[in-house]
């Protein structure tokens, strides 16, 4: 789907500019241009989709339906599930987080996506089975999906809504502008010009953010060599486990990049489950996610969040350890 942006990306970088492929500032600007491209066009398109929705489907009635029937749990579990099968890293699926919020999804739901979507998708289940066997690949997955399940259920228990950011009502305010338009039973040629301004506004208000935390991710992309990790986690002490994990939380990949680094960790003696571990935090806690999220989040939510998935995580490394 976004071969385009990467020929791009490749061409731009490396014939305009004339930048060697293989040199760390190549690595980093061909990831900053890609990822840029790829996550403000998501972004657009999933806020605008959303803009359309809210136009012209009863979205209070669905955000009324989550809160008011017992679904005992299972829309947090469809909410991962769904999470599992789109293939973004954790910056592209701050996107659809937003479109969730901007569609009033209950927060808790919102979450279990959000959790779920960098960690588990079928281009690293794939490379997972190839490289690791289906035992191992089932466990990952399943875990996965588990922890998006629970994660999100946790968190929308906290009542975490007041710790949204002030621009969410903004976002909530464009919702309403689109009731109305619902209301006067304009046309789409008519909406489109409205639905069309507020995606553009909402893309517009988190541009920064976008650039900035790609840019971090970038550097981390093209200037952090892999073998640097390896030397410290290979000793099976129970405190490897926790220090992947701090280690990770500064990375910036997708889970189809980062795997081949696990093979290498195992391959150097580095425990299956503390590398998966190492893995899951890399994809799943990054700081160009949390600079997106802020957009979206106040500090103290952002710290909420991180502090219960890399709880997750780190109980997971050591669950893989033993099962594996």
């Amino acid at each position: 789907m976004f071969d385009w942006i990467q020929h791009f990306a490749d061409w731009l970088i490396y014939s305009v500019f004339g930048i060697e492929a293989t040199s760390h500032l190549g690595t980093a600007l061909n990831f900053f241009v890609y990822d840029t491209l790829k996550i403000l066009i998501l972004l657009f398109i999933i806020v605008f989709f959303m803009g359309i929705v809210n136009a012209y489907f009863p979205i209070e009635k669905l955000k009324d339906f989550l809160h008011r029937k017992k679904l005992y749990g299972l829309e947090y579990f469809f909410a991962s599930i769904f999470g599992a099968i789109t293939p973004f890293c954790s910056c592209s699926s701050v996107p659809l987080f937003i479109g969730f919020v901007q569609g009033g999804i209950p927060l808790g739901v919102t979450f279990a996506f959000l959790i779920t979507s960098p960690l588990v998708n079928e281009v690293a289940i794939a490379m997972f089975i190839g490289m690791f066997g289906w035992k191992a690949t089932l466990i990952y997955g399943s875990y996965g999906i588990l922890l998006g399940t629970i994660g999100g259920w946790l968190l929308g228990k906290f009542n975490l809504e007041p710790l949204l950011s002030d621009w969410v009502k903004k976002i909530l305010a464009i919702k309403i502008q689109q009731q109305e338009l619902e209301e006067e039973k304009l046309s789409f040629r008519e909406r489109l010009p409205e639905i069309t301004r507020a995606a553009w506004e909402i893309v517009r208000g988190v541009l920064i953010y976008v650039i900035i935390g790609i840019a971090i991710g970038a550097a981390m992309h093209g200037y952090v060599p892999e073998n640097f990790f390896g030397q410290y986690l290979g000793g099976g002490e129970w405190w490897t486990v926790p220090l992947a994990v701090i280690f990770a939380v500064p990375m910036y990949a997708n889970a189809a990049g980062i795997v081949p680094v696990i093979q290498v960790f195992v391959a150097k003696g580095v425990p299956l489950g503390t590398a998966i571990a190492f893995m899951m935090a890399t994809v799943g806690l990054s700081i160009p996610e949390a600079t997106l999220l802020k957009k979206v989040m106040t500090i103290k939510l952002i710290a909420i969040y991180f502090s219960v998935v890399t709880l997750f995580i780190i109980i997971s490394g050591f669950i893989f350890n033993i099962l594996l």
